[in-house]
């Protein structure tokens, strides 16, 4: 595979880690609770952790002294291949739930695959987040179901934020030019083969929740292509405020 493509391939899987944990980090001290608070924190520092073997990765491709901090901080908006789903704001804390599982059901289903990858170093980050996904998609099934069977208002807000959500999930498995290569190439996951088990398993733990699947049959794309909401400008110019008023920046 052409290590320009396998480049833009790492971040696609990459770059819905960073931002998903950037929009936990901004929770940091708003938890619910204690438990609940440090809970979102931990998980917020695993997709960090996951990220940053991913961004060595692709500096390394990169070549001429570029390091992780480059690809994590000094591309424009139009740069990034996250889906949509993950910048979504945190509206309030079904959101963050809701958010959280839709994208923890596919992460899971993903890293489970990505472990059989050709490439041996994507291989063997997938191997070694594989326990730490399972336990955020746990996290986040559970709290779907205390909050969906639990009051009137908890259920309530967390059908909202199912309705609002739902309409980013087919972009997941939407597959582009760097995706197609890379499963030729037998170096990527076929996404569309993992949306049967994702429906199944998310339609169980709604079930389980007293929640209802949306059947609104409108769905948002473009993350993958670089476009992004109006949301993502805002969440960049937080998550890189130090590096562009500091360039060269060392710790």
């Amino acid at each position: 595979m052409e290590q320009q493509h396998l480049y833009n391939y790492i971040l696609g899987i990459a770059d819905n880690n960073l931002i998903l944990g950037q929009r936990l980090g901004e929770l940091c001290g708003h938890g619910p609770n204690l438990e609940t608070d440090i809970a979102l924190t931990n998980i917020a520092l695993d997709l960090f952790g996951q990220v940053r073997s991913y961004y060595q990765y692709a500096a390394q491709i990169l070549g001429e002294g570029a390091t992780e901090d480059d690809v994590a901080f000094l591309r424009k908006e139009r740069e990034y291949r996250n889906v949509l789903l993950v910048e979504q704001p945190n509206t309030h804390f079904g959101y963050v739930i809701g958010r959280q599982f839709l994208f923890d059901v596919f992460h899971y289903l993903f890293i489970e695959q990505l472990q059989h990858s050709n490439d041996e170093t994507l291989s063997a980050i997938a191997k070694k987040a594989i326990k730490e996904v399972s336990y955020h998609k746990r996290f986040s099934g559970d709290w779907i179901k205390r909050l969906g069977d639990g009051t009137k208002e908890s259920q309530a807000k967390m059908q909202e934020a199912i309705d609002a959500l739902w309409p980013y999930t087919q972009e997941l498995f939407e597959m582009n030019a760097f995706e197609k290569e890379a499963l030729e190439n037998q170096v990527g996951v076929n996404l569309p083969e993992l949306k049967e088990a994702y429906d199944e398993q998310v339609g169980q733990v709604l079930q389980e929740a007293t929640l209802k699947i949306p059947e609104n049959p409108y769905f948002h794309k473009g993350g993958k292509e670089g476009i992004h909401t109006e949301h993502m400008g805002y969440l960049l110019s937080d998550l890189q405020y130090m590096q562009r008023t500091y360039p060269n920046m060392n710790w």
